[in-house]
C-alpha cells in the first residue's frame, strides 16, 4: 500500500511517522510514505501558496492551482483515479469502519490543508473523501492525516509484530479493549486478577469479554447499539446492568 500526503509541511509528517512502528514498517517496505511539498509546485518566485479571499473576511486561503498540480503529478502514473482524502472538520467523523475500508486500497492520497482552507474549486476536482477526526479546529490538515494513516496502517498485515493485535484491540468489534496487567505481580497492593495467572485460556477469554462488555457498558454504552454481540453477550449485559453503579 503507498500513502500519498499532499502538505506545506513535509517535515511534520516525517517526523511523525517516521518512527515507531509506522516506521518500522516505512523501513521494512510493509507500505510506502510518499510526502510531497504543495509550495514546489507554487509559480510564484517567493513560492506563495495562498492569497486573500474573494469577497474579504481574515485569513488567507490556499490557491487552487498548486493544490491541483501537485495532486497531477502524484497520479499522473496511476492506473486509476485513487480516493483522495481531505482533512477538515465538515467531514464524517473517522472511525475504526473507516479505517478498515480505506486499509484495502492500494493508493491513497491524504490533502492537508492549511490557513483559512483550500479554493472550493479544486477541493470539487479530486477530493473524494472529506473526512474529520473530532468536532474541533486545528491549524492544519497534518495531524488529522497522521492519526489517520496510523490508524489504517495497523490494519496492513505485517505491520504489527503480533498479526493478532489489532483484531483484539478497541473498537475492532464495536467493543473497548479489556484492561491490560504485566509484571509485577502486585503493585501498590494492588493484585493481577487471578484468572490471568491461571492459565486457563478459556476462562481467560471469558474473563476479558466479560471486561470488554463491562467497560463499553460504563464509558462507551453507545457503542453496543451497532457491536456484534453473541447471545452470551446480551445475557451478560443483563447481568451487568442490574448490578453496577452508573454513578462511578
Amino acid at each position: 500500500m503507498r500513502f500519498h500526503v499532499m502538505t506545506l509541511f513535509p517535515d511534520m509528517i516525517s517526523a511523525g511517522l517516521g518512527t515507531s512502528i509506522t516506521g518500522r514498517a516505512i523501513e521494512n517496505h510493509i507500505f510506502e510514505l510518499n510526502i510531497v511539498n504543495i509550495r514546489d509546485y507554487s509559480k510564484d518566485k517567493h513560492k506563495h501558496v495562498d492569497d486573500y479571499p474573494y469577497g474579504g473576511g481574515a485569513g488567507m486561503v490556499m490557491q487552487p492551482g498548486p493544490v491541483y498540480d501537485c495532486y497531477q503529478d502524484i497520479v499522473k502514473d496511476m492506473k486509476k483515479k485513487p480516493r483522495v482524502i481531505y482533512m477538515t472538520p465538515q467531514g464524517k467523523v473517522f472511525s475504526q469502519a473507516i479505517a478498515e475500508e480505506l486499509s484495502k486500497e492500494e493508493e491513497l492520497i491524504f490533502l492537508c490543508g492549511h490557513y483559512e482552507g483550500i479554493d472550493e474549486r479544486v477541493l470539487e476536482e479530486i477530493v473524494t473523501d472529506e473526512l474529520s477526526i473530532g468536532d474541533y479546529v486545528l491549524t492544519g490538515g497534518e495531524l488529522p492525516a497522521m492519526v489517520m494513516i496510523d490508524s489504517i496502517s495497523r490494519l496492513i498485515p505485517g505491520v504489527l509484530n503480533n498479526d493478532d493485535s489489532a483484531e483484539y484491540e478497541s473498537f475492532q468489534d464495536g467493543l473497548l479493549e479489556y484492561p491490560q496487567y504485566t509484571r509485577p505481580e502486585t503493585f501498590m497492593d494492588k493484585k493481577v486478577p487471578p484468572v490471568l495467572l491461571s492459565g486457563h485460556h478459556g476462562n481467560i477469554e471469558k474473563w476479558r469479554r466479560e471486561q470488554s462488555l463491562k467497560r463499553t457498558l460504563l464509558r462507551r454504552p453507545e457503542l453496543l447499539e451497532k457491536a456484534e454481540l453473541t447471545k452470551d453477550d446480551k445475557k451478560i449485559l443483563e447481568n451487568l446492568r442490574k448490578n453496577l453503579d452508573f454513578s462511578e
